[in-house]
C-alpha cells in the first residue's frame, strides 16, 4: 500500500494460468462478495452495502478484454468521491487495485480495520476464481498429515505444561493458535510440517496470509466434524509433500 496526499493504493494479486474475461471478473466479483465475507456485505447493481448501509458507491464498470474497474462515487467508506477499483488479469497473475481511493477513517484505523478486511476478502475472491487446478505441488498424503498434527499438538500441549495448571487449558489454546497462525503465514511449516515434510500453501503457491492462516484455524473444527479437509477448502490452501 501508499498513501499520497490522504489517498491509498492497494494491489493484491495471485499467480494464475485462467485468464478470465472481463465479463467474468465483473460477474463473479458481484457474486462473491457476499460469501467472501461471510454474509456482511453484498453488491446491489453497483452498490457495495453492509445491510441497508451503502458502504461503497461505484459508477458505471468499465470492461476491457481481460478486465474491468469500477470508479468510486461515494458511500459511507469514502471520505470522498474519486479513485477506482479494478481488477484485471495480466502477466500469469489476477490483480486486484484500488486506485487513489480516500477512506473515510482516520489512516490508523483505516490501516488497523478496513485495509486487513479488504486484503483478506480481495485474496480470497481472487483465490477462488483462479481454482484449485493445477494444484500448487504434491498433495501431502493423510499419514503425513496427522502425524505433523500430532507432533504440533504435543509441543503446544508441552509448553502449555508450564503454566499453573488452572490456566492451562487457557494457554495450550493461546499457544497452538499463535503458533499454528505464525508457522502458517511466515513459511508454511511448523515443527510438526518439517519432521512430517509437509507445509501449507495457498492454492496458487505463495505463502498464506495471515487472514487465510487465521481462517484456516477457525476452520478446523468445521473440518473434524466433516473429517476432511474442509478448513483448506474454505480458506484457498493445500497440504503439500515439502
Amino acid at each position: 500500500m501508499r498513501r499520497v496526499e490522504g489517498r491509498v493504493w492497494v494491489d493484491d494479486s495471485v499467480a494464475s494460468a485462467r485468464l478470465p474475461t472481463g465479463k467474468e471478473l465483473r460477474d463473479s466479483y458481484a457474486s462473491d462478495v457476499r460469501p467472501l465475507s461471510l454474509g456482511l456485505a453484498h453488491m446491489e447493481d453497483s452498490t457495495m452495502r453492509l445491510g441497508p448501509l451503502e458502504i461503497l458507491r461505484f459508477g458505471p464498470p468499465k470492461l476491457t478484454r481481460r478486465g474491468v474497474s469500477w470508479p468510486v462515487e461515494g458511500g459511507l467508506a469514502a471520505g470522498a468521491p474519486g479513485g477506482s477499483f479494478a481488477i484485471r488479469a495480466a502477466g500469469g497473475r489476477l490483480i486486484a487495485s484500488l486506485e487513489g481511493y480516500r477512506p473515510r477513517l482516520p489512516f490508523v484505523l483505516y490501516v488497523l480495520t478496513q485495509l486487513p478486511f479488504h486484503h483478506l476478502v480481495m485474496r480470497m475472491y481472487l483465490l477462488r476464481v483462479r481454482g484449485r487446478l493445477p494444484e500448487p505441488g504434491m498433495p501431502a498424503a493423510p499419514p503425513r498429515r496427522l502425524a505433523a498434527a500430532a507432533i504440533d499438538v504435543g509441543l503446544c500441549a508441552a509448553i502449555a505444561l508450564m503454566v499453573p495448571k488452572k490456566r492451562r487449558l487457557a494457554a495450550f489454546a493461546g499457544i497452538a493458535a499463535g503458533y499454528h497462525v505464525a508457522c502458517w503465514s511466515t513459511s508454511g511449516r511448523t515443527v510438526g510440517g518439517i519432521v512430517a515434510g509437509t507445509r501449507v500453501v495457498a492454492v496458487d503457491g505463495s505463502r498464506p496470509s495471515i487472514g487465510q492462516s487465521l481462517l484456516r484455524l477457525l476452520a478446523l473444527p468445521w473440518a473434524g466434524l466433516r473429517t476432511r479437509a474442509a478448513h483448506d477448502e474454505i480458506a484457498a490452501t493445500e497440504v503439500i509433500a515439502d
